[in-house]
């Protein structure tokens, strides 16, 4: 008699993401996998915006090795879908019921692997250095842009690590975490704090995917993300991509910018 394998209860259709389910999946595993909830035209027209960035970025480079080749460090410099992601309701939805509706981007990232090779990812690591019993300050999210499958680097990520301080090593990492299995237009997220690292892909083809890391309205971001597109035209930036970019939450740099009114201030977090 055939089993049949049950998939586990942290995968998710977007129809089925309320926080209170989030706070259970995120105390229980420190994370949740989302499916489908990026649709085919946005995953195609990012995916060649993407891959614009990551020449752009290498030209950057002037031919010099950077560690994380071919991975694009802010992706919102590069302004179309990876600002226009940010009006996506059902994406910022966990983000928002761990951290507050106030929380920013802190770092924005792709993490492409190129055919037969690998990334900057593969090491085992996190992406926050602190651990504060009882407060989630970082959470992460993949956003794949092609399917994850075990031959094109699938993330391996160790369930309920996030209140772990010292990594793991390579064989308890390796024997004890899964693999996120998921296909294109899902979203791994998770607890900044929960040890992962990124497979090596042996296909002939590419591997996208973005990271968004958000953080807590008071924390500076890796890179000042309002200095950082002041050369944009940021018009067109919804009232949401201005305050998940960091615009709102931006400290007075003088005098003139401290005693303006309420309404003129940079920092219009809400309090939470």
């Amino acid at each position: 008699m055939s089993s049949i394998q049950q998939t586990p209860d942290y995968y998710l259709e977007s129809r089925d993401v309320t926080p209170s389910k989030v706070l259970d999946l995120f105390g229980r595993y420190g994370f949740l996998i989302v499916e489908n909830l990026l649709n085919k035209d946005f995953i195609s027209k990012c995916k060649q915006e993407l891959l614009h960035a990551i020449a752009l970025e290498k030209d950057y480079h002037k031919g010099k090795p950077y560690i994380d080749e071919n991975m694009v460090l802010l992706c919102a410099l590069y302004g179309g879908s990876f600002i226009e992601i940010f009006n996506n309701e059902r994406l910022l939805d966990p983000f928002n019921a761990v951290l507050g509706k106030g929380c920013i981007v802190y770092a924005y990232t792709s993490s492409s692997m190129p055919p037969s090779g690998k990334n900057y990812s593969t090491r085992i690591h996190v992406d926050s250095p602190r651990i504060i019993p009882g407060c989630v300050t970082n959470v992460g999210a993949t956003i794949l842009l092609d399917d994850f499958t075990e031959d094109n680097g699938a993330t391996w990520y160790l369930p309920s690590s996030y209140e772990r301080a010292d990594a793991p090593d390579e064989q308890e990492f390796f024997s004890k975490a899964k693999r996120l299995i998921a296909p294109a237009g899902s979203i791994w997220f998770f607890n900044a704090r929960t040890w992962h690292a990124g497979g090596v892909n042996n296909t002939n083809n590419w591997r996208h995917a973005l990271t968004i890391n958000m953080c807590r309205p008071w924390m500076k971001q890796r890179i000042d993300i309002p200095r950082a597109l002041s050369n944009m035209q940021t018009d067109g930036f919804s009232q949401t991509a201005l305050q998940k970019l960091g615009f709102f939450a931006q400290t007075p740099a003088n005098y003139d910018e401290y005693y303006v009114a309420p309404e003129k201030r940079k920092f219009k977090q809400p309090v939470e």
